[in-house]
């Protein structure tokens, strides 16, 4: 009975031994070996076998991508705007045995990593710039943080910048510019209206002042002949001059009389000689 017992014990042994030597790796995930302490090997998807006793699978990592959050973080521009800003980043680790024995714990690293290149990227931009240039940022940022990583077996797939909004306080002064820069663009509109208008009757009143001088010319041009014509005739005795005067002197005449406010009678310079010529006329 008491060999059965020991049969037993030794069999229950042999079979723990075996499947401690047997290790099955699934996919999507590689384990570190360590032999008496010391690395010794990475196992891969699938059937491994290892030394009982001396080999231990020290850590099991996954080689699937991870995701890597950056909490929101307030970052100073260049111009002394301050901004929230948060990212993203997606990791996939290459080389397990550098991953877990080159840094403590990477995922929290990689998030630190993030963060402080983001601010000191941010940190050379202006405000304009850091709210408008999430791909600038973004190539910035991967640049930063791939070569630090990649020394713990760990390639950065793509890092995502999330959001890019200023701060509350900065919100509000940058709606109360627009506000100002909206009013200002609305006063110059409305100044430019007003010049242009004030333009435009100068130039009205130009215009008319010249055709009102080129009118006035034309007058005088008239007048000057007709000046230059009675003063011909006027030589030779011609009696159209008489009756171009006597034609104005009846118009002047007709004019008063017509006139309510007129209360003057106007009677011929030499009295008696008009009455002689009219009488004349009549014998006649």
């Amino acid at each position: 009975m008491e060999s059965l017992i020991i049969v037993l014990v030794f069999a229950v042994l042999i079979i723990f031994t075996l499947g401690m030597g047997v290790r099955i790796v699934p996919q999507g995930s590689k384990h570190v070996v360590q032999r008496l302490g010391k690395y010794h090997k990475t196992l891969s998807p699938g059937l491994n076998i290892i030394i009982p006793y001396v080999d231990t699978v020290a850590y099991k990592v996954t080689t699937k991508d991870i995701q890597v959050d950056v909490a929101p973080q307030e970052c100073i521009t260049k111009d002394n705007a301050v901004i929230t800003t948060n990212a993203i980043g997606f990791i996939n680790i290459i080389s397990p045995e550098k991953s877990v024995y080159g840094i403590e714990n990477f995922h929290s690293a990689i998030g630190a990593l993030i963060q402080t290149s983001l601010r000191s990227i941010i940190g050379e931009m202006s405000l304009d710039s850091a709210l408008s240039g999430r791909d600038h940022i973004k190539a910035k940022l991967k640049q930063a943080i791939s070569d630090d990583i990649a020394d713990w077996g760990i390639t950065l797939k793509t890092v995502e910048v999330q959001d890019v909004n200023p701060s509350a306080t900065m919100a509000k002064a940058m709606e109360a510019q627009a506000a100002a820069e909206r009013e200002r663009r609305a006063t110059v509109t409305a100044a430019e209206g007003e010049k242009s208008a004030a333009i435009l009757e100068a130039e009205g009143r130009l215009e008319a002042a010249e055709r009102d001088a080129k009118a006035k010319i034309v007058q005088a041009e008239a007048s000057q002949r007709s000046i230059e014509m009675v003063a011909k005739a006027a030589q030779h005795g011609d009696l159209s001059v008489h009756y171009l005067l006597g034609e104005k002197y009846v118009q002047a005449i007709q004019q008063a009389a017509t006139s309510n406010n007129s209360k003057t009678i106007i009677l011929p310079a030499d009295l008696p000689a008009a009455i002689r010529g009219i009488f004349g006329g009549l014998g006649k």
